[in-house]
């Protein structure tokens, strides 16, 4: 059956589709990412996605996928107009290469008690090697003897300091200062510090920390899709490197002679640099992944990036 078919097929490339929030604060941002990813030859189009209550609003971050590329099916809570235990199911609707739908799932419980002030600790843009410092103010209703016990987070390069500001006639408020350190990496920073508290309603508290450290040069597209190609036949796409200040590309490499880079001749220092990437399909057939590495004169590490293709019978 056709249609049984394409609903398993589409449903093979969520990562996930059940989504838990736990005890979230009100007003807090609260968001998951259903990750997906086309795993097949044919071009993926996600027409729409609804959800089944209006505590939760989902989005789509990209809606045509080609092989191998991801996007993500995003399930906001709306923690500032709900309260309480509240659950959805975010319908996605698929209508090529095949019409499909997949439910996703997501509860939680939101607490009319405990509130963060802002929603969520946003860190912007950083440049790399700069600090960043943000201040979150956490308040709770009901009783003078509710207590932070400790605040943790995975990632080693954010740290936190609790201070308790104020306790008095059944208020209790916090001060947290969230510190990114001067070593983190660069790249997208999307994080959860958990609270932990002496509540046994909830123990466990989430705090979202989203932000981006950005290098001194960027290369995009992030991974470079060359596409199918017939083998024998050859595919070029272009790179986009920016820096900050003016800078020479010195060399462009991949261990695999099939990748060719048009490396600039100008000799020219400049913002911005244009970089043809021709790749010549082999005789094998299947999927090829190659690392591209780029120097410049600024002896400052460029992002890798992965070029991938998928080599057919010519």
């Amino acid at each position: 059956d056709s249609t049984v078919f394409g609903q398993e097929w589409a449903r093979k490339m969520f990562e996930t589709i059940n989504h838990d929030f736990g005890s979230v604060a009100r007003g807090a941002k609260a968001e998951h990412e259903f990750v997906l990813k086309n795993i097949y030859l044919e071009d993926v189009h996600i027409a729409s996605v609804r959800s089944s209550c209006g505590c939760t609003t989902p989005r789509i971050t990209k809606q045509w996928l080609k092989t191998y590329e991801k996007a993500a099916i995003v399930a906001h809570y709306n923690t500032g107009s709900f309260l309480g235990r509240k659950g959805a199911t975010v319908t996605v609707t698929i209508d090529k290469p095949f019409y499909a739908q997949v439910q996703l799932h997501v509860t939680g419980d939101i607490r009319g008690d405990v509130v963060f002030t802002p929603g969520s600790v946003q860190l912007g843009s950083v440049d790399e090697g700069s600090v960043a410092d943000r201040k979150v103010t956490v308040s709770h209703t009901g009783s003078s003897s509710w207590k932070i016990l400790n605040a943790k987070i995975a990632n080693p390069h954010i740290s936190v300091k609790v201070l308790d500001q104020r306790r008095r006639g059944g208020r209790v408020s916090y001060d947290l200062l969230v510190h990114l350190d001067e070593n983190a990496p660069a790249g997208y920073v999307k994080d959860h510090l958990m609270l932990a508290t002496n509540d046994g309603r909830a123990t466990q508290i989430p705090l979202l920390i989203e932000g981006r450290v950005v290098p001194s040069i960027t290369v995009s597209p992030a991974s470079l899709f060359m596409g199918v190609v017939a083998s024998g036949k050859t595919v070029t796409k272009q790179l986009v490197v920016r820096g900050k200040r003016p800078f020479r590309i010195l060399d462009v490499t991949c261990d695999d002679a099939s990748f060719e880079f048009g490396v600039p001749t100008d000799d020219v220092p400049k913002l911005v640099h244009l970089v043809p990437v021709t790749f010549l399909a082999g005789k094998g057939t299947g999927k090829v992944i190659r690392t591209i590495r780029i120097q410049t004169d600024l002896g400052e590490k460029v992002p890798e990036l992965v070029a991938y293709a998928v080599v057919a019978a010519p």
